[in-house]
């Protein structure tokens, strides 16, 4: 009884998220995704991301997605470093923080942070569409030795990620999808 009690109130706080993050972050118009698709919607993260409570409620969600044996988090540059900031600060896990491309000058490192090479990593991302930055990373993580076995996002857009991941060994948990969002 207690289970169900716990599932019902986690709902009801992931629902009143889903608001929140619509009403401060979605936006009708015509945007270029970065698949390079236009879309008549787009979720502008940085909206959810800027507001100190909201994002704070986000992640606190989010640390029940992240998966037993995960022993680093990994931020995907830019929308990814606040939440793998705070999902960090809140499960105790280390965290990298992962550029598009490695640095040109100091260190040169693709990923910075606590070392990868054999360590189960969680990548963390905020709003997921195609999935292409997602699937480069991985692989450049995968290079430094990292074993990558799921991502973790805010919101799915449900265009089709999960095939196209899951193609790489790589299972997306979402804290939302679109369907969970007004249409």
């Amino acid at each position: 009884m207690g289970s169900f009690l716990n599932r019902s109130e986690t709902e009801i706080v992931k629902s009143e998220i889903a608001k929140q993050i619509y009403t401060v972050s979605h936006l009708v118009g015509s945007f270029q995704l970065r698949s390079g698709r236009i879309s008549n919607e787009y979720f502008d993260k940085y909206q959810f991301e800027a507001d100190p409570i909201l994002l704070n409620a986000i992640v606190k969600q989010m640390l029940t997605l992240i998966p037993s044996d995960i022993e680093v988090l990994a931020g995907l540059e830019l929308g990814g470093i606040p939440i793998v900031t705070l999902l960090s600060h809140y499960s105790g896990l280390p965290a990298v923080f992962v550029r598009k491309e490695a640095k040109k000058y100091g260190t040169s490192r693709l990923a910075e942070g606590v070392q990868i090479n054999n360590r189960k990593v969680l990548i963390v991302e905020d709003v997921v569409t195609s999935g292409g930055q997602i699937v480069i990373s991985a692989n450049q993580l995968r290079q430094l030795g990292a074993q990558i076995d799921y991502v973790l996002c805010v919101i799915d857009r449900e265009e089709g990620v999960i095939d196209k991941l899951l193609a790489e060994g790589i299972t997306l948990l979402s804290l939302l999808k679109r369907s969970d969002f007004p249409n």
